[in-house]
């Protein structure tokens, strides 16, 4: 089988998409990977063929910042790569209307890597009965507004493209393909919750680069970076809370309280910038920023994470059994953070600082700690990859 993978090139989605293409090579698979950085220098080390996801011509094709601009350029891309290789699957991320759309118009079945938990509207009742309550009709018209925003942004690529448009009752499932795959679990999903027709969960397809993948540098062991990051650590000697920023969506950042919660307290933090602006810790706080492609080896030492709600350290966190500490602001970080708030495997996050008292009431927190455990085993046990792997397989089939 051939397999043609076009994932968005931001760690969140081109990670999970590595997990997949790995595990296809393993079952002797022909698979493609449009990657960059060290998930593309593991994948073809793995043997796998790499196409660049940014070149000359086309830099923005899967840019996740510009998903709803560069649809044409995306389109465009993944269209002359499937008429070169002819694959017998796409598989591409949510966001990906040029890809979708491409697929389509080469009648090529498609298999869409969606994100934690569902964020569209449920094909059944979100709620069971006298469970239901103004929250999750709040929840439900959120679901509703962003299925409406997304083919909004998907048929306006399609006029661009003077592409037909489809049937009113085939609109949702243009964006599903053949498979859905949620990388999270029902437990993270609203009580007696039916997902639509197609969209199924497979678990975290969770993959890092090693730091063997990283590219060299000159006059510095591959490994220096990392070992000068713990031996910090190790110097300051406090427990550790990994803290991973989201975009703010023009909501509040999380550096007022990261200001707070680290300066004379009893724990240290580590900051993943990700793909916000850079921004120097406050002095005297016990505060590291980094921009790295994995943050398995800081879960592993920290006694919670601080997040506004996305799913990479959402599904890191749980892996590791660490509590979760959340402040949602837009994109799938509300619907998330609510997930994991009825889950019991998160605590909101305080708006105004509290020096300390929330990552240790986290910390703390027997239930948090053991719900997220928990849940935590549930999804380390879910062989993700290879359930991946077997939807692909039956999507081409």
């Amino acid at each position: 089988m051939k397999v043609l993978l076009c994932p968005l090139s931001s760690g969140g989605f081109l990670h999970p998409a590595t997990a997949a293409a790995l595990e296809l090579h393993r079952r002797g698979h022909d698979v493609t990977l449009f990657a960059a950085g060290a998930a593309g220098r593991a994948a073809a080390a793995a043997g796998i063929a790499v196409l660049p996801a940014a070149t000359e011509r086309e830099p923005y094709a899967f840019d996740v910042s510009r998903w709803f601009r560069d649809g044409e350029s995306q389109y465009r891309v993944v269209r002359d790569a499937a008429r070169a290789l002819r694959p017998d699957v796409v598989v591409t991320s949510v966001l990906c209307p040029g890809a979708l759309l491409a697929a389509e118009v080469l009648d090529l079945p498609v298999v869409v890597l969606g994100l934690t938990c569902h964020l569209w509207p449920y094909a059944g009742p979100a709620v069971n009965g006298d469970a239901a309550d103004s929250d999750a009709d709040s929840d439900a018209e959120d679901r509703r507004w962003r299925l409406a925003e997304t083919l909004k942004h998907h048929q306006a690529l399609r006029d661009r493209l003077g592409l037909r448009t489809p049937q009113p009752n085939d609109r949702a499932g243009q964006l599903i393909g053949r498979a859905f795959l949620l990388r999270g679990h029902p437990g993270l999903e609203l009580p007696g919750a039916v997902l639509p027709r197609g969209v199924r969960h497979v678990g975290p397809l969770w993959w890092e680069p090693s730091s063997d993948d990283d590219p060299p540098s000159a006059g510095a062991s591959p490994h220096s970076a990392d070992d000068a990051l713990a031996d910090h650590l190790d110097r300051v000697g406090k427990p550790l809370v990994y803290v991973h920023l989201g975009r703010t969506f023009g909501g509040e950042s999380l550096w007022r309280w990261i200001d707070a919660a680290f300066t004379g307290t009893g724990h240290q933090a580590v900051v993943e910038l990700a793909r916000t602006s850079t921004r120097a810790p406050a002095p005297g706080s016990d505060v590291v920023t980094v921009r790295r492609p994995r943050m398995g080896d800081l879960l592993a030492r920290a006694e919670a994470v601080v997040s506004n709600g996305t799913s990479a350290p959402v599904l890191g966190a749980l892996l590791h059994a660490r509590p979760l500490l959340l402040r949602p602001n837009g994109g799938e970080q509300r619907l998330l953070g609510a997930a994991c708030l009825r889950a019991g495997v998160a605590a909101e996050l305080p708006v105004h600082p509290a020096p300390g008292d929330a990552v240790s009431r986290a910390v703390g927190d027997v239930r948090l700690r053991a719900a997220a455990r928990t849940l935590g085993t549930a999804l380390a046990q879910a062989k993700s990859a290879t359930a991946a792997a077997q939807e692909i397989e039956e999507a081409a089939s």
